[in-house]
């Protein structure tokens, strides 16, 4: 992100586990692999106060229904009297910034070895979300892709560039979403 925008991010990124309450100075956090997720009643109230004083999450890299259903499991201790919806065409988060009219499958980097784009069951790619009362997108949860494996092979020349740009105008338009709402 400090590569490409002016945006002051954590260099390597920082470790914050769910019941610390240094969550508290960051609003905007990035968890991967949420589908091992196991929260906690008191973690799963931890992310909850989190995200409603304002806080965004973005949650990536996970597969399939197996993970989906760990996933949810963790995320309805959390918010159980909210839905998870696809988020719309229309949706701000998708044009605060870059509108981003296509929405293809963002591989890890398996796509180099297997030459297919998904994991596991995980054909079809989701943009989900959890909203607050106001309608401020809290939780945003790309299911069955891998955003970081393209933010990270960026500089691999066998890694497709047209995943890993688009990758970096939706990782880019949730930042900038998160700190404008």
């Amino acid at each position: 992100m400090q590569r490409l925008t002016n945006i002051d991010a954590a260099g390597e990124g920082k470790l914050i586990r769910p019941l610390e309450d240094e969550i508290f100075e960051y609003p905007w956090l990035y968890a991967v692999e949420v589908g091992r997720w196991y929260l906690t009643q008191e973690e799963a109230d931890h992310i909850r106060e989190y995200l409603l004083r304002g806080g965004f999450l973005m949650v990536d890299d996970f597969h399939g229904t197996y993970e989906w259903a760990g996933f949810l499991e963790s995320m309805q201790r959390v918010f159980p009297e909210r839905p998870i919806l696809e988020i719309e065409e229309d949706a701000p988060i998708l044009h605060v910034l870059y509108s981003l009219d296509q929405r293809i499958q963002i591989p890890g980097r398996q796509v180099i070895r297997r030459g297919r784009t998904y994991e596991r069951d995980g054909i079809v790619p989701h943009w989900r979300g959890i909203y607050d009362d106001e309608g401020r997108l809290m939780v945003a949860i790309n299911f069955n892709m891998d955003l970081g494996d393209a933010w990270e092979h960026a500089d691999w020349p066998e890694y497709p560039e047209p995943m890993t740009a688009l990758a970096y105008r939706f990782g880019i338009n949730y930042i900038v979403y998160a700190m404008t709402h």
